[in-house]
């Protein structure tokens, strides 16, 4: 029998995507094959074939080597004229439908289970009158609801994505709680499976916080700040263990430079730069070629001269230069969400292996629609 589970979130940024990896991972271990879908798509790239899909696609599709086409994979997509064309009586709902089904089909005809992940809470789509919760009844799928790992707040939020399912009388397998707090997370696990009894819910998975999968790379600032590494492009995926505000004193600055930092500094600011040169080569001697791993982002105006940014180059240091205020980048660096992008082997592997650690992945496939 074949079988589909639709993973949904209650708002953008929650975690879907980590449950997916973590859970076509988990169910390629038990059945033949699996296949993975996303029906309704916001963010879109272009891949190597020409072709636009959503973001979270290729991830999915290269990492798992999964034989479907990019089309039926992704068959929909909202670019930003798409809301008002609907509005307006040029698309009509069923011949959305009629795609969105039509490539479900073909990708359920040749796995065993089918992975379907939504796109943002379980309203989104909703002004072209297919929500989550709309195209999970279109398809059929019993829904696998993805929360922020609190309790009172968190439990509110499902609260409303729960009525959307229940309004269109499709069915929710569980529930999993993610980046719940490890110090909380005994507590959070027996007073939310004590709520969802209310619901005859269970609570099938309570994914711990992991700081590194919370951590941005160097393509992730290249996205947030809309520029592009000036040294050491090769780089991008590198992660860091601190992010690091240079605004001292040369010598106190120097003194507390350490592996895996990311410094930001001002351009302006050619004594930090220089310091740090100097630390890095230094460290190369001491440690016989081994790298500090650092980078930076330079801030401000004027930007680095050419031949700063040769020497940065020669130290093997990434940078990026941004002409806004050091403060300004702080602030946007904490409040932005890092994505798990496709050739982040690293990140990708520390979400499958926590995510099936942390998934009842037996309790689910008993859970039936």
């Amino acid at each position: 029998m074949r079988r589909a589970i639709f993973v949904a979130a209650t708002g953008q940024n929650v975690g879907k995507t980590t449950v997916c990896l973590g859970l076509i991972s988990s169910l390629k271990k038990r059945v033949s094959s699996v296949g993975f879908l996303k029906p309704v798509g916001q963010e879109q790239i272009e891949v190597e074939e020409g072709a636009h899909v959503d973001k979270d696609v290729p991830l999915i599709k290269a990492h798992f080597g999964l034989p479907d086409p990019y089309e039926e994979m992704s068959p929909l997509l909202l670019p930003s004229h798409f809301t008002r064309d609907y509005l307006d009586g040029k698309i009509s709902v069923d011949s959305l439908k009629e795609k969105i089904l039509a490539a479900f089909q073909a990708i359920q005809q040749r796995h065993t289970v089918t992975v379907i992940e939504g796109t943002g809470h379980m309203g989104v789509g909703s002004i072209i009158d297919l929500n989550n919760a709309q195209v999970a009844a279109l398809l059929g799928a019993p829904i696998l609801l993805v929360a922020p790992g609190g309790l009172g707040s968190t439990f509110d939020e499902l609260a409303l994505n729960y009525s959307q399912c229940e309004k269109m009388r499709v069915p929710i397998l569980g529930i999993v709680l993610n980046r719940v707090w490890e110090e909380k997370k005994e507590m959070i696990d027996t007073y939310m499976t004590k709520a969802l009894k209310r619901w005859n819910l269970p609570l099938l998975g309570s994914i711990p916080y992991s700081s590194f999968l919370s951590a941005p790379t160097l393509f992730d600032f290249e996205q947030l700040f809309h520029t592009k590494l000036l040294t050491q492009a090769a780089k991008g995926m590198s992660h860091f263990h601190h992010i690091r505000l240079a605004a001292s004193s040369v010598e106190t600055y120097r003194s507390e430079i350490l592996p895996k930092q990311l410094i930001i500094t001002p351009a302006s600011r050619e004594e930090i730069i220089l310091a740090t040169l100097s630390k890095v080569w230094e460290y190369k001697i001491a440690e016989k070629g081994k790298e500090l791993d650092l980078a930076m982002i330079l801030t401000g105006k004027p930007a680095p001269s050419d031949k700063i940014i040769e020497e940065i180059e020669k130290a093997g240091i990434p940078m990026l230069y941004v002409p806004l205020s050091s403060s300004l980048i702080m602030k946007m660096i904490h409040s932005f969400t890092a994505k798990i992008r496709k050739g982040d082997s690293e990140k990708i592997e520390e979400a499958i292996q926590t995510v099936e650690k942390h998934l009842d992945l037996d309790r689910l496939l008993l859970c039936r629609s």
